[in-house]
């Protein structure tokens, strides 16, 4: 007699993503969130900006699960028109606070070109992930898998700062960061890999994260992309 196969349950992604909450905090704690508690918080308000809209983000991840778990379909469809306004919000933030970061003209750094990358690469993963969620909003599996990528853009940029402070190469923070990410992917890749349908979400979205890394490691100081965040650096976006 065949074994029948557990597939994922998507309807407790909501529980499983309540985990990213605890990596966030554990990234951004010293640099963001304790400075409310010992007033010393002297962000910007792109920053501000930033993290008001993620947060918002996180919790709809974790919501949206949770009510197609309890039936609550209506609500969750409500409440899934606001993602049509968040998510625009949310590369409005990335945009705002990465030209805010960027020196002008010559200031230019290897790091600033690396941080803009890194930046608009998470604007191009979550955009095309966004797509998909929207596109195949009528496919529960497709759909879901959409949702879950977006979350999962949360684990790089919390991890690495956590990674950055307790290991003292970057280059091996780096690498343990992003191997830490793909091994997610490749659990859930694995996970589904007797599902009929939708598997190639997971690694879409793995094969972008590699693409983006490689350059990364092959390094983002080349002439296009210079002259790119040259100007863009110098558009009077923010002050």
């Amino acid at each position: 007699m065949a074994i029948a196969q557990k597939k994922l349950r998507f309807d407790l992604s909501g529980y499983y993503l309540l985990g990213l909450i605890f990596l966030i905090l554990l990234g951004f704690w010293p640099s963001y969130f304790s400075k409310f508690l010992d007033g010393t918080a002297n962000f910007s308000n792109y920053f501000h900006f930033h993290a008001t809209v993620l947060i918002v983000w996180m919790a709809l991840l974790i919501i949206q699960p949770i009510l197609i778990r309890k039936k609550k379909i209506k609500i969750h469809r409500l409440i899934g028109i606001a993602s049509y306004f968040i998510i625009p919000l949310i590369f409005l933030s990335i945009i705002l606070l990465t030209h805010f970061r960027t020196p002008k003209g010559n200031l230019i750094r290897e790091s600033d070109l690396e941080g803009a990358f890194n930046s608009f690469k998470d604007i191009v993963i979550l955009s095309v992930a966004f797509y998909i969620a929207i596109k195949y909003r009528k496919d529960y599996q497709l759909h879901a898998r959409g949702m879950i990528v977006t979350g999962l853009a949360f684990i790089e940029p919390a991890l690495i700062r956590f990674n950055f402070r307790i290991i003292t190469d970057t280059t091996v923070a780096y690498l343990l960061t992003i191997g830490i990410l793909y091994s997610v992917f490749i659990f859930l890749i694995y996970k589904e890999r007797n599902q009929k349908t939708a598997r190639w979400v997971f690694p879409l979205a793995l094969v972008l994260y590699m693409m983006a890394h490689t350059f990364v490691i092959a390094g983002v100081d080349i002439p296009v992309w210079r002259n790119f965040v040259t100007w863009f650096s110098a558009l009077p976006i923010t002050s």
